[in-house]
C-alpha cells in the first residue's frame, strides 16, 4: 500500500499530465479545427507543451516521479515564453521588440486570441504555471 507522499506524487503527476494533455488538445483544436494560425510566441509555447504529454505519460505509466527532472526544464521554458506573451498581450511589453510583428498573426491581436472570453496567452500561462507547481511540489522517487 503506497504511503501518503507517494499517493500525493501520483496525483500531482496525473494532474500535470491532464493539464498538458488539455492544453495540447486545445491548441490543436484552435489551430486545426477553428483554423486560427498561431503566432510565433504560440509556436514556441507549443514546442514546450506538446512533448510534455508523452513525457509525463511515460513517467505516470512507469511510476517514476523523477520525470520531473526532464519535464521541469520544458515547463519553465514554456512558462517564460507564456509570461512574455502575456505581458505583450497586456500591453506591458512594446510589440516592436517581439518576433510577432514580421510574419504571421500578431501576438497581441485581441480579435483572434480568446477562448470563452479568456485570452489564449493567459490560458497558456496558467497551464504552464500549474504544471510547474505540480512538478515542484512532487516529492521523492516512486518505484
Amino acid at each position: 500500500m503506497p504511503d501518503a507522499a507517494t499517493a500525493r506524487s501520483e496525483t500531482l503527476l496525473f494532474l500535470a499530465f491532464v493539464i498538458a494533455l488539455g492544453a495540447t488538445l486545445g491548441a490543436l483544436f484552435i489551430g486545426e479545427v477553428l483554423g486560427q494560425m498561431p503566432c510565433v510566441l504560440c509556436w514556441y509555447q507549443r514546442i514546450a507543451m506538446f512533448p510534455l504529454v508523452p513525457l509525463l505519460a511515460v513517467g505516470l505509466w512507469r511510476g517514476d516521479a523523477a520525470v520531473k527532472t526532464y519535464a521541469l526544464p520544458l515547463t519553465v521554458a514554456g512558462l517564460v515564453v507564456a509570461l512574455l506573451h502575456s505581458g505583450l498581450y497586456a500591453g506591458l511589453i512594446p510589440e516592436g521588440i517581439t518576433p510577432c510583428t514580421r510574419n504571421g498573426p500578431s501576438c497581441s491581436d485581441r480579435a483572434l486570441m480568446s477562448v470563452l472570453g479568456i485570452p489564449i496567452p493567459y490560458l497558456s500561462l496558467g497551464a504552464f504555471a500549474a504544471i510547474a507547481l505540480c512538478l515542484i511540489v512532487m516529492k521523492g522517487k516512486r518505484s
